[in-house]
């Protein structure tokens, strides 16, 4: 018998939300065929694909093909670096375009799947493959905005809706922009699903006092500068963990290497999660029924679509960012215990919806 042609899945390396996400989907993916071959292609780290992972079967490859927002840290973006990245992308693109033609024609690909460069989806339309797309927002969407500041974002727009325009499917996930430069798109809910709560064990590793408040500070950098720290150890009442490499030294600072207890887990773990919104700690937050405390980010379309689902979705509390950044918690922290729980629901199943559709296009389904 043949052996299956693989599934080729190109993930942005803009975030840790693109990278969970899609890794929620391919754990689906493989619990619906155990035999299908997974190609990964992506430049976030490994330590962390591996992790979300947790030891599935799949070929990795190591590259990049967008630039997302260049980041001073979590919150903040700096866009004349963006710009300047991007156009450096746009250079690049034809090039590029080539060189991932080759490599799907040569690795017999049945299906590309992208969250959401549009490079890869250009390619696998061009050698005749179905390209399928999944997201909550595109590039050009997120890019648009920036045209009237500099004429030479709209020549970066336009490129990526022409990879976009050639998609067989978008995969729309929930907290999304119109995604208008897909022809073709059907709805799905969230990836994630529910972390085990391990505070024993997390009490136990880390120190932390089981009887006190627990908080995830969910980012992957924060500019805490030493005032900060001293304000925010001073919160005796509450326990704040990080997943590193995030870190700091205090007394109510606790630190998880996501190898030893997963993401999901921790967050399962706490009692509330300080964060900026974005769509992976939002799926978490929704299935494992967290309240959340936000951050208001910066020069990011997005934000606007994502704060409304906060206040519609979940219990939560608005937290400025100044205030983040002095390590001013303790208002926000008071207020979330009394916050009003959320008026709906998140659509949930994201992952399998996503996984039927992929073998389906593969051919495996």
């Amino acid at each position: 018998m043949k052996a299956p042609s693989p599934v080729v899945y190109y993930i942005t390396s803009h975030g840790f939300g693109h990278g969970a996400r899609s890794c929620d989907i391919l754990r689906a993916v493989r619990e619906a065929d155990a035999e299908v071959p997974l190609i990964v292609v992506s430049d976030l780290p490994a330590p962390f694909l591996e992790a979300r992972l947790g030891g599935l079967r799949c070929a990795f490859r190591r590259a990049r093909f967008d630039v997302g927002m260049v980041q001073i840290d979590s919150v903040r973006v700096d866009v004349p670096a963006t710009l300047a990245a991007c156009v450096e992308w746009l250079r690049r693109a034809d090039a590029v375009l080539a060189e991932e033609r080759r490599f799907l024609r040569e690795s017999g690909a049945a299906a590309v799947v992208c969250d959401i460069p549009s490079i890869p989806l250009e390619a696998a339309a061009l050698e005749g493959i179905p390209a399928l797309a999944a997201g909550n927002f595109g590039w050009d969407w997120i890019y648009e905005e920036f045209v009237s500041r500099d004429p030479a974002w709209a020549e970066i727009v336009a490129r990526f809706r022409r990879g976009y325009s050639l998609s067989s499917l978008l995969m729309r996930m929930p907290f999304a922009e119109p995604m208008a430069a897909f022809p073709r798109r059907v709805e799905i809910g969230v990836t994630a699903r529910p972390g085990t709560p391990r505070r024993r064990e997390l009490a136990s590793l880390t120190g932390a006092d089981p009887s006190k408040r627990w908080v995830l500070l969910s980012f992957a950098e924060l500019a805490w500068e030493e005032a900060a720290l001293r304000a925010v150890s001073r919160l005796v009442d509450w326990e704040f963990f990080t997943v590193l490499p995030l870190r700091w030294d205090g007394p109510n600072f606790r630190a998880v290497d996501r190898r030893a207890v997963s993401y999901a887990d921790v967050l399962a773990s706490c009692d509330a999660v300080l964060t900026k919104p974005g769509f992976g700690v939002l799926s978490d937050c929704a299935v494992n029924g967290k309240p959340i405390i936000y951050v208001e980010r910066t020069d990011f379309r997005e934000y606007p679509i994502l704060e409304a689902a906060v206040r519609q979705y979940y219990r939560s509390v608005h937290l400025p960012a100044e205030q983040l950044y002095r390590g001013d918690l303790r208002s926000a922290l008071e207020a979330i215990e009394t916050a009003p729980e959320p008026v709906a629901r998140v659509a949930t199943g994201g992952d399998r919806a996503a996984a039927e559709i992929i073998l389906k296009t593969a051919g495996q389904g």
